[in-house]
């Protein structure tokens, strides 16, 4: 049969928010059959702070098969989602609600997952496992909110600390220290000092973790936009999280144009250039834009540090460093191109910009967009660097505004975006093959070089006069 709602639970909220009809349907069930239910986790921390939250996880009472009785018998679906940790699925007004067993946690052996589960006899045991403070809260709506450990507290306070002694939350699950620093990026949190002097102790225990895992916490960081402020408060985490990075540390530009060592760089780099635009691309790109400068640093007669080559050397290392992480193959492309020509000398020349332009025209590649993000890590890049280099961003913003005005006014920079085709020539008489792709590269060069206008009848006029 189907479930109703429980009227007695139904309408109360939590500092104004009210849970979901999906949800409300799965308490009512769980506590209709004698079991013990609580709301916990993100969606109890969101709306204590006032902030939307889409998912709502409920802990119980029962056994995973003793929930799934009681879903099943209110007529809410049920999908055997994490049995072995305790947990199921119920499918209630098209949401899926996440249900799991109050449980203590076995020993860990890997870093990352607990040996056992032990069935906890409370709801104050399941909350005593969890990471931070923030997180280990539950509420009812007729019991209202347990609150064991302050995280009420600590969400006021602007802090992120973990629930009882941190090396051991860290030794049990070194994946949180990077969730504890994503939480502190995405919040705009502080670390709590215990915690924070934990980060850097136990930052090796992070080895431990499959890559993928460490590349999933690292894009949370990054889109954020604070990843800078992640560089600069936990270094010895992020150098384990990117092992590259540790080389930069204190590594002296010796350059008039750098007052800052590659990693307090690059940190600065990431922090301006998330103030402006958060895209993946541009984020990684700011990540690893140096990353090549300590394989390329050479010294002249004069003492005076140069890099030459480190774009492509970095955007080299970005390939592999990327795809170790399980990141997108167009995400590594897209950053990896940034990468690679964010020390191209530029000019606000028509013709200079057009031929940057054709660098980034390619096979599913945004061009526009991918000139953007160019423009932003360049000009990141000056904020990073000495006072001196600031004046560049003038420059920048001039090219970025004619880079707009060359797409808006329909100017080639790719065969994609020539006004001319194959078969505009064909029907023009040309025969089929080979010479039509050189006609129309011929083409592209003209229109580029200013010859002549991109529309179709200029450039056919243009190929057959020759």
């Amino acid at each position: 049969m189907a479930a109703t709602l429980d009227t007695t639970l139904a309408g109360h909220a939590l500092c104004g928010t009210v849970p979901s009809e999906g949800a409300i349907r799965v308490l009512s069930a769980l506590e209709a059959a004698g079991l013990e239910a609580w709301f916990v986790g993100g969606w109890v921390r969101d709306a204590l702070r006032g902030a939307p939250s889409h998912d709502i996880d409920v802990c119980c009472s029962g056994s995973w098969q003793e929930s799934a009785q009681a879903l099943s018998a209110a007529g809410i679906g049920v999908v055997e989602s994490g049995t072995r940790f305790g947990g199921i699925t119920g499918l209630a007004s098209g949401e899926r609600i996440e249900v799991t067993t109050y449980r203590v946690d076995g020993f860990y052996t890997d870093g990352r997952h607990p040996e056992s589960i032990v069935r906890a006899s409370s709801v104050e045991e399941d909350l005593a496992r969890r990471d931070f403070t923030v997180n280990a809260m539950a509420w009812h709506p007729e019991r209202g909110l347990l609150d064991l450990y302050d995280g009420r507290g600590d969400l006021r306070r602007g802090l992120i600390r973990a629930v009882g002694e941190p090396w051991r939350r860290f030794e049990e699950d070194a994946l949180r220290m990077l969730r504890a620093v994503r939480f502190a990026c995405r919040l705009g949190f502080a670390m709590d000092p215990a915690t924070a002097e934990a980060l850097a102790a136990c930052a090796p225990l992070l080895d431990a973790v499959a890559r993928e895992r460490v590349g999933v916490e690292l894009s949370g960081i990054l889109a954020t936009g604070r990843g800078g402020e992640a560089l600069e408060r936990y270094p010895e985490l992020m150098c384990a999280a990117i092992p590259e990075l540790a080389a930069c540390r204190g590594f002296a530009q010796q350059s008039p144009y750098h007052i800052y060592d590659v990693y307090d760089h690059t940190a600065r780099v990431l922090a301006a250039a998330g103030e402006e635009n958060t895209a993946p691309s541009l984020m990684w790109a700011a990540l690893l834009h140096d990353i090549g400068k300590p394989d390329c640093f050479t010294l002249d007669e004069h003492g005076r540090g140069h890099f030459y080559g480190h774009p492509e050397r970095g955007a080299e290392l970005a390939e592999g460093i990327m795809h170790r992480l399980a990141q997108p193959a167009p995400l590594i492309r897209e950053a990896s191109l940034l990468i690679r020509y964010h020390d191209r000398p530029m000019r606000a020349e028509r013709t200079n910009l057009l031929g940057v332009m054709r660098l980034f025209a390619g096979t599913a590649l945004d061009t526009p967009r991918l000139m953007n993000e160019l423009f932003d890590l360049k000009r990141a890049d000056a904020l990073g660097k000495a006072p001196s280099c600031h004046g560049y961003i003038d420059d920048i913003e001039r090219m970025r505004e004619m880079v707009r005005e060359l797409v808006a006014n329909g100017e080639a920079y790719s065969i994609a975006t020539l006004a001319l085709k194959g078969r505009d020539l064909i029907a023009a008489g040309v025969a089929p093959g080979p010479g039509i792709g050189r006609m129309l590269d011929r083409a592209l060069e003209a229109t580029m070089a200013g010859e002549v206008p991109n529309r179709t009848e200029d450039l056919l006029a243009y190929l057959l006069s020759e």
